[in-house]
């Protein structure tokens, strides 16, 4: 695996732009959600004391081609999958949780970059959610979750005997995720023939989705 994963990201042209580089510090407006969710994720509390929780800010441009932001969305969380690889195998590296921020965005931004990152990345070990401004939902338990005020997608190392049951829906990646073992693959050249990169996740990003768009498991 090469990864660029200590240079910025360096999205679609015209699709997004980095608004805040990366921070331990949560986005405006959102260290209240970051702290209430600390009370449903036992993970992120720990992450944060350790200062392991990292976000970065880009701003969508509302005249892009919303394939060009789906790319971009896509590169940029690729950027971030493959900087929780470089820093689990550290110290309290477990513990490290890279979150990409998308003002402008919602679900629909995020849908197609959140199902391909989840198929790419679960052999390799990391955990893929995807949150959406105004989403409403409830926890495994039944809670209501606290509503996210900025949409994002949040990559970590998975924690293999609690995260299967958040991908019910998904069998086959549950199982995945099960006894997942980061061995260093390179997860996008088998597909385009190019070593994984922001880059060239965003320049192939047709291609990928295709790919994405034939597996079995629905949507």
């Amino acid at each position: 695996m090469t990864s660029d994963a200590r240079m910025e990201p360096r999205p679609t042209a015209g699709a997004l732009r980095i608004t805040r580089p990366r921070s331990t510090e949560p986005p405006e407006g959102c260290a209240v959600y970051v702290d209430v969710t600390t009370s449903f994720c036992p993970y992120l509390g720990p992450s944060l004391r350790s200062g392991l929780t990292g976000w970065t800010v880009y701003g969508v441009d509302p005249d892009a081609d919303p394939v060009d932001v789906e790319g971009a969305v896509f590169a940029a969380a690729v950027h971030a999958a493959e900087f929780v690889r470089v820093l689990a195998p550290r110290s309290r590296g477990h513990l490290a949780c890279e979150n990409a921020v998308f003002l402008g965005a919602g679900r629909q931004e995020i849908d197609w970059p959140h199902w391909v990152l989840k198929h790419l990345y679960a052999p390799a070990g990391l955990m893929v959610g995807k949150f959406w401004k105004g989403e409403e939902d409830t926890s495994w338990k039944g809670d209501p979750l606290p509503v996210p005020p900025v949409t994002f997608l949040s990559l970590r190392p998975a924690v293999r005997p609690r995260d299967p049951r958040f991908l019910d829906s998904t069998p086959v990646l549950a199982d995945t995720i099960a006894t997942s073992r980061d061995d260093g693959r390179d997860v996008l050249l088998p597909l385009i023939g190019e070593q994984t990169s922001a880059t060239a996740a965003a320049t192939h990003w047709a291609t990928i989705k295709t790919w994405a768009a034939s597996l079995q498991e629905n949507r």
